[in-house]
């Protein structure tokens, strides 16, 4: 498991912006349950990749003229119990970290693996996630 001293500054830079942590599998359950659409970001310690995830999740969701009715957050290495729940809903996929989830009405509608992540600037990813939005969100 990371050090506190590392994730707590990487976590908070999602839940001050709006993002709902999920930290049990309990959590994970109760949310995925939720009508509407869910954003699910699983965080990371990963410099290369999750220095570009976090601000991409958080310039699409600034940006999107519809957006997700839901913004969640579990951080991998940290909240071990939650990502494992959380990995369950997101087969056939092999865990990966960095990565973003949509979820519609409980079901996985699309997902950004880490490999699609890596090398990309914030805005790439943060476009491809508005055009995702505009699909699927209301």
């Amino acid at each position: 498991m990371y050090p506190e001293e590392i994730v707590i500054p990487m976590k908070e830079e999602l839940t001050e912006n709006g993002f709902q942590e999920m930290l049990t599998p309990q959590e994970v359950e109760q949310t995925l349950q939720l009508k509407g659409t869910t954003l699910v970001m699983i965080n990371s310690v990963c410099g290369c990749s999750a220095g570009s995830a976090r601000p991409a999740v958080l310039m699409a969701v600034a940006n999107a003229p519809k957006k997700p009715d839901h913004l969640t957050t579990s951080f991998a290495g940290f909240d071990l119990d939650a990502v494992k729940a959380l990995r369950e809903h997101l087969l056939p996929y092999p865990p990966s970290s960095p990565s973003i989830a949509l979820f519609k009405d409980g079901q996985l509608v699309h997902f950004i693996e880490r490999h699609q992540i890596e090398g990309k600037p914030a805005q790439i990813i943060a476009g491809n996630l508005i055009a995702v939005f505009e699909q699927h969100c209301n």
